[in-house]
């Protein structure tokens, strides 16, 4: 699993009919302190994460292992929205 910050939705009209219904995020990996780096990618949400949240990911094979996402033609999947992140007795993260 990785961390991500959520950046945006991306809409595809015209996809594998299994990938209906399943609504697609705009992700970039994030560092400890919840800072976006890297390039983007798109992954399926499955918690109702939206743009500004820190989440977790999970990607390769490992992505069509949650509940909602068994079986489908997915590398990357939304699987928590984190609330803080600790490092070290030091809180690097905490939303809102």
């Amino acid at each position: 699993m990785r961390i991500a910050y959520i950046i945006g939705t991306a809409v595809a009209t015209m996809k594998d009919p299994k990938l209906r219904g399943h609504r697609l995020l705009l992700a970039r990996e994030a560092d400890l302190d919840g800072k976006p780096h890297g390039r983007p990618f798109v992954a399926v949400d499955v918690v109702d994460a939206g743009a500004g949240d820190l989440v977790v990911v999970t990607d390769g094979s490992s992505a069509r292992y949650a509940a909602l996402t068994e079986g489908l033609p997915v590398d990357a999947v939304v699987v928590g929205v984190l609330d803080s992140l600790e490092t070290g007795g030091n809180f690097t993260f905490q939303k809102g």
